[in-house]
């Protein structure tokens, strides 16, 4: 009995889609020294033995979850959740210390605004430098350099120094760099935090122009309403652990009663 073509691909298994990020059992402990106001004896008593006061932060624990291409799923939580940790640990610039991240695509980050800038070159120089670092030609940095100046509204900035420019203008253009790096996974911490309205506006247009393209977006973000209006996921952080992950209003909804602030309250969602 001979069986057909479409018989043949039905019975055939179809491999998993692979995520866009895997994050397995992933834990990161900081070790830093302190120093408490000693007495006199206890500071001759540390000084003759040498020894320094260490403390552990276990700013990431145990956390495991996979993201798949094209989803963009929000990280919420208080100061101190671990969100910008754990952002750092899938952007590659700090190591777990225990477990595994597996990250399948180019990534682009808006960490911290200006980071790797350098203040003593113009912000043309600057673009090239993000360029060169996210793995593009130089070619392709010029191809799309107008593109990125002409969004971060600079004029005639983008040929003077770094150090002659304000907070906003630095967000202007480190936001413009990360979006023009044809990125397959944006990483994005608190980035609308800066800037004035116009902007914001401007740069959720943007994100939501890179989703429609079915990009992967990290969004760690205060501003609960970024969160509804952008994501399409959501994952809840509190001390290091995942609380909750689910639909954006499900998991806000658990957040803000958890902190005891009804959503019904005069006070604003941008501010948890």
């Amino acid at each position: 009995m001979s069986v057909s073509e479409a018989e043949k691909k039905s019975m055939q298994k179809t491999e998993p889609a692979v995520p866009a990020v895997k994050v397995q059992d992933v834990s990161i402990t900081y070790r830093t020294t302190f120093e408490r106001v000693p007495t006199f004896k206890s500071a001759i008593v540390r000084f003759g033995r040498g020894e320094r006061a260490v403390r552990e932060v276990k700013a990431v624990q145990n956390v495991s979850f996979d993201v798949n291409h094209g989803t963009t799923i929000g990280i919420i939580g208080a100061n101190g959740a671990g969100k910008s940790t754990l952002m750092r640990s899938i952007a590659g610039i700090l190591p777990p210390t225990s477990g595994r991240i597996e990250v399948h695509g180019r990534v682009s980050t808006l960490l911290s605004l200006g980071v790797g800038f350098n203040a003593a070159l113009s912000g043309r120089e600057n673009v090239v430098l993000g360029g060169l670092a996210a793995g593009l030609s130089r070619k392709a940095i010029q191809e799309r350099y107008e593109e990125i100046a002409e969004f971060a509204e600079l004029g005639d900035f983008m040929e003077m120094p770094m150090r002659t420019y304000s907070s906003g203008m630095f967000s202007r253009l480190a936001f413009s760099v990360a979006v023009h790096m044809d990125p397959d996974i944006l990483l994005i911490d608190e980035a609308l935090s800066a800037g004035d309205a116009s902007f914001k506006t401007k740069a959720a247009a943007k994100m939501n122009e890179l989703v429609t393209n079915s990009r992967t977006m990290f969004l760690v973000s205060h501003a609960m309403s970024s969160v509804r209006d952008l994501c399409n996921d959501c994952i809840w952080l509190h001390k290091g652990k995942v609380m909750m992950r689910g639909e954006p209003n499900e998991v806000i909804t658990a957040y803000t009663k958890f902190l005891q602030v009804g959503e019904q309250e005069s006070v604003s969602l941008e501010d948890l």
